[in-house]
């Protein structure tokens, strides 16, 4: 969706521009999806998702915008001051013009020692940076509901902090954590792997795609769940995505798809079963996995296009807490916060909501045959879910048992959109939605099975009266 962007022609405001960056990003957080589960970030540029967003931004033809200007004003500003002073008083406005040009010299002589430490890529990623946070808060707008629900966001985010710390300190020191595997070539193409302790055969796999409104989705969102169920014997890779306004819905399920083409061809050097891969999405992330898996089972359809990866080759899908039908979902979503404009802008526009809804896709009697190719679907979602109603999960497994797919929805009374995400597994014991999902997952394994029976209650990471209060003042 196009947007007017201001001009940047003074390096001097790059650190305010920045900062309105930041604020851009930050009340994103608030509108639903999760984006929780410990530190975000990997080793080095190309593993953070800040610096991949700015780098390969769609503006890199507008690098010399940031750095003309600076010369151009320059001059205009000395000759435009010689003209008037020369035709009234000859000999002070040389002196001004001398005085101008010094004032100028020793300026850019200024900013060149300045820029043997600050590399022009650098420059760069600023000014993309400031383009692009300007775009997102034109879109967003700073009103009355985006301040309280960051407000909210902030007293949310303290209450679970104990539980954040733990999560960040196993994402970046645990050794069974492996950070930052590359699966492509473009920015944000990386994965994590979360490996059990106990190698002793080929594993299960989860390859699992984030949340986080379209806008902030990133790897180490799913960390919590990377533990737990690495804890249970199963492999869980997290794949990373180029979120919204670096790009549009288009190319976010290509990077999930080449993702999971890189887990069913490569899963087995890492301690894989690649016979034994599941999809998983949660959120955003479960709406662009389905997005994913209904276009590769179109493309196995047809006739002479080439594919990198199966649906074959997926055990089963599981979706928690998505949103499966945009065109019911684009209104619920403006009066929930994410406007309209934004949605629209995300998903290119009103003409393609049809074709990013998996629920309305699957509906096409012209391609039956490949909704049939559909792995078994089974869809988690809590019945108190306000930032995605439940009906989406139910609606979307009706669809695809007309289609003949092997698909249920698994509802949990009164849970929230992060109960079954976040609070549940910092509250430890047992957990329903990780026994069910870890049950789908170990049905045919007798021997894992008695392991699961076996297993002890995990630990409480967050006392209960933290975890009440976060749930009352959830902006989700």
């Amino acid at each position: 969706m196009p947007s007017p962007l201001l001009p940047i022609t003074n390096p001097s405001s790059h650190h305010h521009a920045s900062s309105l960056s930041s604020l851009a990003s930050s009340p994103a957080s608030a509108v639903f999806g999760s984006k929780n589960g410990g530190a975000g970030g990997g080793r080095g540029r190309d593993d953070d998702p800040i610096a991949n967003l700015l780098i390969s931004s769609p503006f890199d033809d507008e690098k010399a915008a940031s750095v003309r200007p600076l010369l151009s004003r320059t001059s205009s500003y000395a000759s435009a001051g010689v003209a008037p002073a020369a035709a009234a008083a000859p000999s002070s406005g040389l002196y001004q013009q001398r005085r101008r040009r010094s004032a100028s010299e020793n300026s850019l002589s200024s900013m060149s020692d300045n820029g043997r430490h600050q590399p022009l890529g650098r420059e760069v990623a600023d000014a993309t940076s400031t383009r692009l946070g300007w775009r997102l808060l034109k879109y967003l707008g700073v009103g009355y509901r985006w301040i309280t629900r960051f407000l909210a966001l902030g007293c949310y985010s303290l209450l679970l902090m104990p539980g954040f710390v733990q999560v960040g300190y196993y994402y970046f020191f645990s050794s069974q954590v492996r950070r930052g595997i590359v699966y492509g070539d473009l920015p944000r193409n990386r994965l994590d792997l979360y490996l059990p302790k106990n190698m002793d055969g080929p594993k299960p796999v989860v390859a699992f795609i984030t949340g986080g409104a379209w806008i902030i989705g990133y790897k180490a969102w799913g960390s919590l769940l990377g533990q737990q169920l690495s804890e249970r014997d199963i492999i869980v890779a997290c794949i990373d995505y180029r979120n919204f306004p670096q790009v549009t819905i288009g190319d976010m399920v290509k990077d999930a798809s080449q993702g999971i083409s890189f887990v069913c061809n490569h899963i087995a050097e890492y301690g894989g079963d690649p016979n034994r891969v599941y999809l998983m999405g949660q959120s955003a992330g479960a709406h662009i996995a389905a997005c994913a898996l209904l276009e590769q089972a179109i493309k196995e359809c047809g006739e002479g296009e080439s594919t990198s990866w199966s649906v074959s080759q997926i055990k089963a899908y599981f979706g928690l807490s998505g949103g499966y039908n945009l065109l019911e979902l684009v209104d619920y979503f403006h009066g929930r916060g994410l406007y309209r404009s934004l949605f629209l802008g995300i998903m290119e526009g009103e003409q393609s909501l049809q074709r990013y809804s998996p629920d309305l896709v699957a509906r096409d009697p012209n391609i039956r045959t490949a909704v049939s190719r559909l792995p078994p679907v089974i869809l988690f979602h809590g019945t108190a879910d306000y930032s995605i109603p439940s009906d989406a999960s139910k609606n979307f497994a009706e669809t695809l048992g007309r289609a003949g797919v092997n698909a249920e929805a698994i509802l949990y009374k009164g849970k929230t959109h992060t109960d079954l995400f976040l609070q549940d597994p910092m509250r430890g014991g047992k957990d329903d939605m990780l026994e069910d999902l870890v049950g789908y997952i170990h049905a045919a394994d007798p021997e894992a099975r008695a392991k699961d029976a076996a297993a002890p209650p995990r630990r409480r990471m967050v006392p209960e009266c933290m975890l009440k209060l976060a749930r009352a003042v959830s902006p989700f």
